[in-house]
């Protein structure tokens, strides 16, 4: 943590030193914090399925559908607050930083109060839409709005994150995450059980949890000068038409990589229960498995984007090989721990044999190709840290929808079962091309955020 009185101007100079020693002692802060937020969610449904049973479960899961469609475009969102106040970092201009940051602290306030509203009054609609039970309605309704009203929450907990490392500072967003998964820990039990608030007791401990985070971060940011908020004003048009003209691209990137996960599970479907089954518990370990990757991704954006900031383009390529290298040794290592360790990953999510063979022999499957799903997430990074927001949801459209479910759907035809693991590898391998192919020849490096100015 840094001394109170330090300026957040005068934090790490990501534009000079080792870049190698910087990948990995700016991404292991975040791939802590990511692992955090994935025991956040299996503490969270271990004690409802332990307090409440099946059926409360059932109605967290799918309301987590709903919340987890809505993070993802704020997570989008996000990128684009790194890439922006990154560059920004990187020219050192101070009070552009200063205008940006009060830009998005204003429009994502906005952004959570109309989504806030909107998902309250219409939580019982969309459960309908996604073919909820009908027994199920009114208890996944009742958790859906409760978690719509505490959204401003959601939204101002990974935004105070993600301004941090976009500032170069990516070891404080550990203390207040810490701090929500231990008070979720606590008022999960407390609320569901101990006040007898059932379902609403969990959805209470969720936005209670994240609510005191959020807070806490605004200390931690205030206190130790991390970021340079001011008293918020209203930003201008440019301001908001650049976030937006970022943001909005950005946020459907992950929402087509979450629709396209659906569409994958509907080819699943098509060979029964058990491999629904076994493939669910394989997602759940593909979800920490792909965490160093994606870590890596977060740390690449946030760097490039300070040094295409600073115009050291030398660097930007040399983060770009180095993180291709450290991509290879972590994931290939996974891949190496995957062929030996599979069976006892997924039966610590499910018992019945022929649903444990179907996730074992997927993830044996696609252990080969981990890697070069780490090569999209590296060179694609690099690309968002210029701003080119676009043409990554164009990348992610055809390896979603072009590539990724076409081949599982061919794949899984031709060959059976084990088609799903090659359709997805072979994706993998392929969709890497195209991010290579566009890093090497495309026109990314024309971005041009600020015209010459902010």
């Amino acid at each position: 943590m840094k001394e109170k009185g330090d300026s957040w101007m005068k934090q790490t100079d990501y534009s000079e030193g080792n870049i190698l020693k910087q990948l990995i002692t700016f991404s292991s802060p975040i791939l802590l914090t990511n692992l955090l937020q994935v025991s956040y969610q299996i503490i969270d449904s271990l004690w409802v399925g332990n307090l409440l049973g099946a059926r409360a479960l059932g109605v967290v899961s799918l309301s987590g559908t709903v919340i987890f469609t809505i993070l993802s475009f704020i997570i989008g969102i996000n990128q684009a607050t790194l890439t922006i106040l990154s560059q920004l970092k990187g020219k050192r201009d101070e009070q552009g930083l200063k205008r940006y940051v009060n830009a998005f602290v204003v429009t994502l306030f906005i952004l959570s109060i109309l989504l806030g509203v909107f998902g309250f009054i219409f939580a019982e609609r969309i459960l309908f839409l996604l073919g909820t039970p009908d027994s199920l309605i009114a208890d996944a309704s009742l958790y859906l709005r409760i978690n719509f009203l505490g959204i401003i929450f959601l939204f101002g907990y990974n935004f105070v994150a993600t301004l941090m490392r976009a500032l170069g500072e990516s070891k404080a967003p550990v203390y207040f995450v810490v701090l929500a998964v231990l008070l979720n820990a606590a008022l999960d039990p407390l609320f569901i059980s101990g006040f007898q608030f059932g379902i609403a007791g969990a959805a209470y401990a969720t936005v209670i949890s994240q609510g005191i985070a959020f807070l806490f971060g605004i200390y931690l940011a205030i206190h130790y000068k991390l970021v340079p908020f001011t008293w918020p004003r209203m930003p201008k048009k440019e301001e908001v038409s650049l976030i937006l003209k970022i943001g909005v691209p950005s946020g459907m990137q992950m929402m087509v990589i979450s629709a396209g996960v659906t569409a994958i599970m509907s080819v699943v479907a098509s060979f029964g229960e058990d491999a629904l089954a076994g493939f669910g518990a394989a997602q759940r370990l593909d979800n920490i498995i792909l965490l160093p990757a994606m870590a890596l991704g977060t740390a690449v954006n946030s760097l490039a984007g300070i040094n295409i900031g600073a115009n050291r383009w030398d660097r930007v390529y040399k983060i770009a090989q180095y993180g291709l290298m450290y991509n290879l040794a972590i994931m290939v290592l996974i891949s190496l721990l995957i062929l030996f360790f599979a069976r006892f990953g997924v039966e610590l999510f499910i018992q019945e044999e022929e649903a444990v063979q179907f996730g074992v022999n997927y993830l044996k499957i696609v252990a080969f190709f981990y890697p070069f799903l780490g090569i999209n997430f590296v060179l694609n990074g690099v690309v968002r840290g210029s701003g080119a927001m676009m043409q990554v949801l164009i990348l992610n459209i055809i390896s979603f929808w072009v590539l990724r479910y076409p081949l599982t759907y061919l794949f899984s035809n031709w060959i059976g079962e084990d088609g799903i693991g090659v359709g997805m590898g072979v994706s993998f391998v392929i969709s890497s091309l195209f991010a290579f192919l566009y890093f090497r020849l495309g026109g990314w490096r024309k971005k041009e955020l600020f015209h010459g100015t902010v």
